[in-house]
């Protein structure tokens, strides 16, 4: 029996143990090879294509550093999550080195399934979150709005974002925009103050066009509310259906295309986040097939004479 037949036997706990720790035991040597990686179009414009983590689940982060270097993305974003090699800055160190990616973006745990990531006070995640991208060089963090039961975090929270961008000067924090809940004909709002950042006002955002599409909001309007602010894009379409799906982008009906035009168009100096859903697909060569027409479709509209073409119309 083959170490992949085996490995793909385990229970995923067991599997997240056995990559944590092949990554843990990595040689010096082997952390310091190249990996080959595919070349950026020559169209392409100095603005960063990478990976989330999460657009490979339910494969561990490990695998995404792996498909990120093979496919050609520029970096990786690494979702903060109950697998144990995103919670570990040197495990993540080690990947970025061993496959030539760099970390270029952490998203802090905030989701409702990583409330006990680190720890159960949503500032001790968040500040370690910064931290870990900042002994990365990443030059971003993904934060959501607070929950609404978490009182004393939404009250402290845009100061506490302050205290930390000072403390912190190369970590950009960025605020992401959600979307409401809808049951039974009703209209929920889980964040506080709103679903919606624009509406209180930050140093920085996060614009996550699956998001828009589940609360029926205008992508490109919310971009140009956010201005100069957005530092970080996460790319997937979404139907429109009212829910958050995460697309390949060109599959749903947002202006995934016009967002990133009109990125390219005013110079963003920011980071395209490729934030998709893979779990579906049948097999690893599928999942890569998705990821690569993702790319392809982002190096496609983030290319001059794209934004040229956006700029004319």
């Amino acid at each position: 029996m083959t170490i992949r037949r085996f490995i793909s036997g385990l229970p995923r706990v067991w599997f997240v143990s056995y990559v944590t720790a092949r990554a843990r035991r990595m040689p010096a040597t082997d952390a310091c090879r190249s990996y080959p990686r595919a070349v950026k179009p020559s169209a392409a414009p100095d603005i960063p294509v990478i990976l989330s983590t999460s657009s490979v689940y339910p494969e561990p982060t490990p695998a995404a550093f792996e498909i990120a270097a093979k496919l050609g993305f520029d970096g990786v974003e690494v979702m903060v999550w109950t697998d144990g090699a995103s919670q570990d800055a040197d495990i993540l160190d080690r990947l970025s080195r061993h496959y030539g990616v760099p970390v270029m973006a952490v998203h802090a745990p905030c989701l409702l399934v990583t409330q006990r990531v680190w720890s159960p006070d949503p500032w001790v995640r968040l500040r370690r979150a910064v931290e870990m991208a900042a002994d990365l060089g990443a030059g971003t963090v993904v934060v959501h709005p607070p929950f609404i039961w978490q009182r004393e975090y939404a009250r402290t929270f845009a100061d506490g974002l302050d205290d930390l961008a000072e403390k912190f000067p190369s970590v950009k924090i960025a605020v992401e925009n959600m979307y409401p809940v809808r049951m039974a004909r009703r209209e929920f709002i889980l964040y506080s103050p709103h679903w919606d950042p624009t509406t209180t006002g930050y140093a920085n955002y996060t614009l996550d066009i699956s998001h828009c599409a589940a609360s029926r909001a205008d992508a490109v309007e919310i971009a140009g509310r956010m201005g100069d602010a957005l530092a970080h894009l996460h790319l997937g379409d979404g139907s429109g259906a009212g829910r958050d799906e995460h697309l390949v982008p060109g599959r749903g009906t947002q202006p995934c295309a016009e967002v990133l035009e009109l990125l390219a168009g005013r110079k963003f100096g920011g980071t395209v986040s490729l934030e998709v859903t893979t779990r579906k697909a049948a097999s690893r060569q599928q999942r890569e097939a998705d990821l690569a027409e993702s790319l392809a479709f982002a190096r496609r509209h983030l290319s001059i004479d794209s934004a040229i073409d956006a700029l004319d119309a």
